[in-house]
């Protein structure tokens, strides 16, 4: 099952609903729609979800599909899945600039434990490609959520700062 999630925002997020709406995957597809407006016709949608039902969809899931906001792919790091963030971009009026893509850049690079989707196009080859990306990513790390965590704080740090 792929649980595809784009958080609490009040902007919609219809781009990425669309587009996995429009793959057709042939395995079950979970979405948390939130206050996008776009309705998928292939996936369950659901607008909002029980923390527990949003915990247990984590866990089940094979994949993870999330915005670039930092606890929702944190979230799926602490259930060991290695999360597939396509960030909100601003052009596409998703949010009000463009720091999930600088934060999701950040992450990717330093700490290597997500798979970052700039070019909503490149979605299908990432899902279909999931298995082997996801062994490239440091994984056993992204578990260890006290060392994580430290690593995040500074990252967070370094940016108020500049």
């Amino acid at each position: 099952m792929i649980f595809v999630t784009v958080g609490t925002h009040e902007q919609p997020f219809n781009r990425l609903i669309k587009k996995v709406d429009d793959l057709i995957i042939k395995e079950k597809v979970i979405v948390q729609t939130g206050f996008s407006t776009y309705i998928p016709e292939y996936c369950e949608a659901h607008k909002m979800m029980s923390f527990e039902k949003m915990q247990q969809t984590l866990r089940d899931a094979r994949i993870v599909i999330t915005h670039g906001g930092p606890s929702s792919f944190i979230e799926a790091l602490q259930f060991g899945k290695v999360p597939i963030v396509v960030p909100r971009q601003e052009k596409f009026h998703e949010h009000v600039n463009n720091h999930q893509v600088d934060f999701t850049k950040l992450i990717a690079e330093r700490m290597n434990n997500i798979i970052p989707v700039y070019d909503i196009d490149d979605l299908k080859m990432t899902i279909d490609n999931y298995d082997q990306i996801a062994e490239t990513k440091n994984a056993v790390e992204s578990s260890n959520n006290k060392r994580f965590n430290y690593k995040l704080e500074e990252i967070i740090k370094e940016l108020v700062t500049d």
